[in-house]
């Protein structure tokens, strides 16, 4: 997705780095951290699903959900009766979330079991969501939630209509306070295990995708899109 993201309140661009927060800055392997602008945007926007975590009734909660992203600001939808997003709605001036998005990229095989790992990418964002009510905004949102998934999907299918868009609620979470975590490289065993007569190394996990598979009523000259066949 294309970063459309704005110069601020100031005119002046945006910096290339998150400010970093106590809630942001990890208790361990604080190196892997990074703040940089353009990592997080490349990991967010490699995803499908984030995960978006809200306290309930005084009680954790954590749910997989499809999102978008425009320029500094995620988006989520759901249905109107969701209760994280009624919730949204009725707090003010918004739910205190946090939102996730990991990526695994490699299993790390160590010598010793402790030193199990994985390679990852990840994302995390802490902030306020709020309820989008602004016509053109919600379908900004819901067009770049469509994109996420598949790039250019928005433009070739029906856009929402007026019940369907009744029915569906949006909420925004502005990329104020983030960070992104990343493992690279292989097993960090002890100097004393590698000696031992154990397999050390990286299974490196890829994302791939088959043949796209027609629906059993697809008219049969309808082809296959062009942005299907670059998956």
């Amino acid at each position: 997705m294309p970063d459309t993201a704005t110069p601020d309140s100031t005119g002046l661009p945006e910096a290339a780095a998150y400010k970093p927060t106590e809630r942001t800055v990890p208790s361990r392997s604080r190196e892997r951290a990074s703040y940089d602008r353009e990592t997080v945007h490349s990991i967010l926007d490699a995803a499908y699903l984030c995960h978006l975590g809200f306290v309930r009734d005084g009680a954790p909660v954590v749910l997989p959900t499809l999102f978008g992203r425009v320029g500094e600001r995620l988006y989520v939808h759901g249905s109107t009766g969701s209760r994280p997003l009624r919730a949204t709605g009725a707090a003010d001036p918004g739910l205190a979330v946090c939102l996730t998005v990991t990526h695994v990229d490699g299993l790390v095989l160590a010598r010793s079991a402790f030193h199990h790992s994985m390679n990852y990418r990840s994302v995390v964002v802490h902030g306020i969501a709020r309820t989008v009510t602004d016509p053109e905004e919600r379908r900004v949102a819901l067009d770049a939630i469509v994109d996420q998934v598949v790039t250019g999907r928005s433009k070739d299918s029906r856009p929402a209509d007026a019940k369907e868009l009744a029915a569906t609620a949006v909420i925004r979470l502005d990329l104020d306070e983030v960070s992104a975590k990343i493992r690279t490289g292989g097993p960090n065993d002890a100097p004393e295990d590698l000696s031992l007569p154990y397999w050390a190394g990286v299974v490196p996990l890829t994302r791939g995708h088959a043949a796209p598979v027609p629906s059993d009523d697809l008219d049969p000259a309808v082809q296959v899109p062009d942005y299907l066949t670059v998956l």
